[in-house]
């Protein structure tokens, strides 16, 4: 979503999930109220602890050259909020998955907030932009994949980008419950586990600094470690 809009309410939720994608100078609809460092150091509550570390910034001149194979991944996802494992389908999104790992492996995901909360319409948590802005990418995009009956169940793992097509870069969202959305969005994993973490970080609520329904999450979700490992 560059800010990759991965959500906010039906039109206004296309126009969420639109705004966060892969390059760093893309313009986003909605500007983040906190910096990551700040974020980090909010005091969490409910389920949430405090996180102290700040992102490393990382710029990347073109996408990764394709090292993974056509197979099934498993991506952890340490938050400090809970630990969620999603399968990544290596198969049917090869250019996501191969970017998710070579990221993954530079450490691009660590110690960065997860942006974007939704509750109205569609029900996603927003990540992978380490400027916490919404607007951040790796400096590459990526193109569309498995796009053809696309469909985003709860558990759902996938792409945000800008709205027009292949602008996809580091920011994903992950379904919390059953959201309707029109195939624009690359489907990529499915969490195994965690799905309560997931729902529970959603039942804290976000601040609507975007609009009812959409916003920041009201407690710091930072992501605290992110890897990939080969098989499910």
């Amino acid at each position: 979503m560059r800010r990759q809009a991965a959500l906010i309410v039906i039109t206004a939720v296309l126009a969420a999930l639109t705004a966060c994608s892969g390059s760093s100078n893309s313009k986003a609809t909605v500007q983040t109220s906190t910096t990551p460092s700040s974020t980090a150091s909010a005091a969490a509550a409910g389920p949430c602890v405090a996180a102290g570390a700040s992102p490393t910034s990382q710029h990347f001149s073109s996408e990764p050259p394709m090292t993974i194979e056509k197979a099934n991944y498993t991506a952890t996802i340490v938050t400090n909020c809970g630990t969620i494992v999603a399968v990544l389908d290596g198969a049917k999104a090869p250019h996501t998955v191969n970017s998710f790992a070579f990221l993954a492996g530079k450490g691009y995901f660590d110690n960065t907030p997860c942006h974007r909360l939704t509750t109205a319409g569609i029900f996603v948590l927003q990540c992978g932009d380490p400027t916490g802005s919404g607007t951040g990418g790796p400096g590459y995009t990526i193109p569309d994949e498995n796009l053809a009956g696309a469909t985003y169940a709860a558990g759902t793992l996938a792409m945000a980008n800008t709205g027009q097509p292949h602008t996809g870069g580091s920011q994903f969202f992950l379904c919390y419950n059953d959201t309707q959305l029109p195939p624009q969005y690359t489907p990529f994993g499915h969490i195994t586990q965690g799905l309560d973490v997931l729902k529970a970080i959603a039942a804290l609520g976000e601040d609507d600094s975007n609009g009812p329904g959409d916003g920041h999450p009201k407690h710091p979700v930072i992501i605290q470690k992110f890897t990939v490992t080969k098989g499910a």
